[in-house]
């Protein structure tokens, strides 16, 4: 579905009357395209005192490609608020397409100045659709009361910096274990990958966590990162249409070999989606009683094994809970959840998903806010956040990893039915003035399944262009 106001604003006359009368001014996002590369201008890499991860970050990057400017040699331009924007000659090449700063050495409150001196003194010089990135220690390992303050803090920093930069910038919060490994390191290397580049375009305001993998070989740099996923097989529920469509063809293209499951009633659709990407179509009810023993047994027969499971397959029963009658209740908590925790049994009891396995939970920002005439939906996507959080520990001493995707307003045939005041504002009431797409959501699930990132587990990101709703 196209979103007619974004294309009036990038519009001559759109443009005039978005800035005379104070509009939304959606921006034009920078998404990845095969080929393009990580970044399309210098890196701007900080550290506060004591910093601990600069240094490797800065290996990290320039392994990459990356080209890397030392904020200590380079000073910021003009810092007078009432100061013009930069000139466009001069200040165009001093540009930069991120800012990433080392917080993870500030040990109480006074350390967070330099923090302000860094992005005060640098935040112009940001490319339309730049990244910014702080690097943390998790305020649960610190050893002081003081030094997990200033810690948290951090993340008051990072979601107002992805609120007031505009121009379809981001910025996040990575929290980086202090008991790092080479695991470690190659998860935080997959993070960055993902957060500086154009896949990470529709999320901003998060706070991931890096840790240390279960154990060795469960975080491995790819040979191709363009093709993390050559050799692996994955499962994608819900895939006719929508997300799920667009999240087995993104699979594909990093190299994996695609099951894609949905309702029989969907088996021309979901035929289509197989044969365009090489993979493999199941026609099941998730709703009756043998269907995960059923896709077991197919997974079985066909592959040996499945390294990428994604719950993607959802419905939704709208009423008011005091109009609602028990069906639909029972309906949407059974996809939804219950068909999740199902599946994930019985593909474990028969040790289908090996060492290095990956599983994504799709959930929603309606499970961390709530929404009217959704009780059934919401409580079924809080309880994939529940089911995040309590079996991610559990499946780390399995070498599998366990993370969820919340997306916000996405662009699909769904939100289409969505009345046009309400959807409208779920259009323009987060940091992008726009609807995400599927494909933004497909992304994050493939920064998830990379086989680089083991270190990464028990984590719950919004796809949700930093919405003003929930967190």
């Amino acid at each position: 579905m196209s979103d007619r106001y974004a294309s009036f604003v990038q519009s001559g006359p759109g443009r005039a009357l978005v800035k005379r009368l104070g509009l939304p001014d959606p921006p034009r996002l920078r998404r990845h395209r095969p080929g393009d590369p990580l970044v399309t201008a210098p890196v701007l890499l900080g550290a506060a005192p004591d910093g601990r991860l600069a240094e490797q970050v800065g290996a990290l990057l320039t392994a990459a490609g990356v080209e890397l400017r030392d904020s200590a040699a380079t000073p910021g331009p003009a810092t007078d608020p009432a100061a013009a924007t930069p000139g466009p000659a001069t200040d165009r090449a001093a540009r930069n397409a991120a800012l990433v700063y080392d917080a993870a050495g500030v040990t109480d409150s006074t350390g967070l100045r330099p923090l302000y001196d860094f992005f005060h003194a640098h935040a112009r010089t940001l490319h339309p659709s730049g990244r910014v990135v702080v690097l943390g220690t998790p305020p649960e390992e610190c050893d002081a009361p003081r030094a997990a303050t200033a810690q948290r803090a951090l993340e008051g920093l990072t979601r107002s910096i992805g609120k007031e930069f505009g121009r379809g910038s981001t910025a996040q919060l990575v929290y980086v274990t202090r008991d790092a490994d080479a695991g470690t390191l190659v998860s935080l290397e997959s993070t960055l990958r993902f957060l500086l580049s154009g896949r990470s375009a529709y999320v901003s305001g998060q706070v991931v966590r890096v840790g240390r993998p279960a154990g060795p070989g469960q975080a491995v740099a790819p040979a191709d990162w363009d093709r993390p996923l050559a050799g692996k097989v994955a499962l994608v529920t819900g895939a006719a249409r929508g997300i799920g469509a667009a999240l087995a063809r993104l699979l594909a293209r990093d190299g994996a070999h695609v099951v894609v499951l949905d309702i029989p009633a969907a088996g021309d659709a979901l035929a289509a989606v197989a044969n365009d990407i090489g993979g493999t179509a199941v026609q099941l009810d998730l709703t009756t009683a043998d269907a995960p023993t059923r896709l077991a047994e197919h997974l079985a027969t066909r592959h040996g094994h499945v390294d990428i499971v994604v719950h993607n397959a959802g419905i939704t029963r709208d009423k008011t809970i005091a109009r609602m009658d028990a069906d639909r209740w029972d309906q949407v908590i059974d996809v939804n959840l219950a068909s999740q925790e199902r599946i994930n049994d019985v593909l474990l009891d028969r040790d289908l998903v090996p060492a290095g396995g990956r599983i994504v939970a799709v959930s929603s920002i309606a499970g961390i806010a709530g929404n009217r005439g959704q009780t059934n939906y919401a409580t079924s996507k809080a309880g994939v956040i529940g089911l995040v959080q309590s079996m991610a520990p559990v499946l780390a001493e399995r070498g599998i990893t366990l993370n969820a995707v919340a997306p916000g307003f996405i662009e699909t045939r769904l939100t289409a039915r969505i009345p046009l005041m309400i959807r409208e504002a779920g259009r323009r009431m987060n940091s992008m003035s726009q609807g995400g797409l599927p494909v933004d959501v497909a992304e994050t699930i493939a920064w998830f399944a990379s086989p680089a990132s083991g270190g990464i587990t028990g984590n719950v990101v919004r796809v949700c262009g930093q919405s003003l709703l929930g967190a």
